[in-house]
């Protein structure tokens, strides 16, 4: 074997033992409390989806615009590259995004590693409760409709996992790690 391919299989067997986890939800589900907890116990770098727009995609939302798939392409391949970035440099990774569709997921899916997602889930009112009391977001609670009306739920045939979150956030973290069988860094 030459040294090109034996430098792709030790890429790709790198690339296999690492884990990014995507939380996903509508806004408010509480994608970043969850990521906040487990990167302190994991110690995994974690970013926040919305780091990654476009200002033209902000603008759109502030003003209680809905984003098109189309404004959300390349906000998606930005996050999948962060993604590999990380794999490329032998690190598991978090990220929050709302990833709603399956095609949305399928895009982050492509990113070096393994990718998993985890969907947190709860009804419109406790979620739309959830929002009214947030601040300094520039996702308008009068999109949250939207979004459910965008969200498909995991397929059977993706790596995840959903939970229901009227549990305390540190269950919720609890779950996660059982289900991808991690101990706390």
């Amino acid at each position: 074997m030459g040294d090109d391919q034996l430098d792709k299989v030790q890429e790709k067997t790198a690339a296999a033992a690492i884990t990014h986890l995507v939380i996903m939800g509508v806004s408010g589900s509480g994608k970043t409390t969850l990521a906040t907890i487990l990167t302190d116990r994991l110690g995994w770098p974690y970013a926040e989806a919305d780091e990654f727009h476009p200002q033209v995609n902000i603008d759109k939302m502030t003003s209680g615009e809905a984003l098109t798939d189309q404004d959300r392409a390349p906000w998606l391949e930005a996050i999948r590259d962060w993604l590999s970035g990380q794999a490329r440099e032998g690190r598991s990774a978090i990220v929050t995004c709302s990833a709603l569709k399956g095609e949305y997921r399928e895009v982050l899916r492509a990113a070096q590693g393994r990718v998993v997602f985890v969907h947190l889930h709860a009804d419109e009112d406790v979620i739309a409760s959830r929002l009214s009391g947030r601040t300094g977001h520039f996702m308008p609670p009068s999109l949250l409709p939207s979004q459910f009306a965008t969200l498909k739920p995991l397929g059977d045939d993706e790596d995840g996992l959903t939970v229901v979150v009227d549990v305390p956030p540190d269950a919720v973290a609890d779950t996660v790690t059982e289900f991808l069988q991690l101990e706390r860094a």
